[in-house]
């Protein structure tokens, strides 16, 4: 869904920086041969990464879900020398994919990929985080915020997308909708949580920022 009208929607990209050669084969080849592409965080948020990550420096890295290693690609370019992206994905068919634009983005030590349960790989990470991007099952928001809260370093930020689902946070609730319904409950729950700073950005389905105080 765009919540921008689409003469500003172009406008918007035609005043970004472009998306890089590699990043635009690998969101062509994601629509071209995967199911439901709209995953992929694509120019303008892909840029939004590029740029947070670049303000943040972070040095190590949690992202929950994986995808096709777009964002991925997008975190590491404001990395910290030695910095690393530690990104899980449940689907083991997308592996080779990702692995492949990992190798030719030359990012092979920055990115390490994990194929499992989120919930119980996050676990076994000995690492404490600069910064969580959380882009998985939406019914699991909550679980992930609470599991990886105390491994973020204080002044660490976690960022959550598809905040806004379409925009069906704010219509009517549909009782068996239960992505919506997790949606809402996470997005007031941050907005509840004193230990946070928050803003969410209405950039393409919605990012939520969160700065641990």
């Amino acid at each position: 869904m765009n919540f921008l009208p689409q003469t500003i929607e172009d406008y918007v990209i035609q005043h970004t920086e472009r998306e890089p050669e590699l990043l635009y084969q690998l969101n062509r080849e994601t629509h071209q041969k995967v199911l439901q592409p709209r995953m992929l965080a694509g120019h303008i948020q892909g840029r939004v990464i590029s740029m947070l990550s670049h303000m943040i420096k972070p040095k190590q890295v949690l992202e929950i879900g994986t995808y096709t290693g777009y964002s991925a690609i997008c975190w590491a370019e404001g990395l910290q020398k030695a910095g690393k992206i530690h990104t899980i994905d449940v689907n083991e068919e997308l592996e080779d994919m990702v692995k492949y634009y990992i190798g030719k983005a030359n990012c092979e030590n920055k990115i390490k990929t994990y194929i499992g349960n989120a919930l119980e790989v996050i676990p076994t990470i000995n690492e404490d985080f600069d910064l969580v991007f959380i882009d998985a099952d939406k019914h699991n928001y909550i679980n992930y915020y609470d599991l990886v809260f105390e491994k973020l370093n204080p002044g660490g930020y976690i960022i959550a997308d598809n905040v806004l689902w379409s925009g069906k946070v704010v219509e009517e609730l549909d009782p068996n909708d239960i992505d919506t319904k997790a949606l809402i409950e996470f997005n007031q729950k941050i907005q509840n949580d004193s230990r946070v700073q928050n803003v969410l950005f209405p950039i393409r389905d919605g990012l939520m920022v969160i700065r641990k105080l």
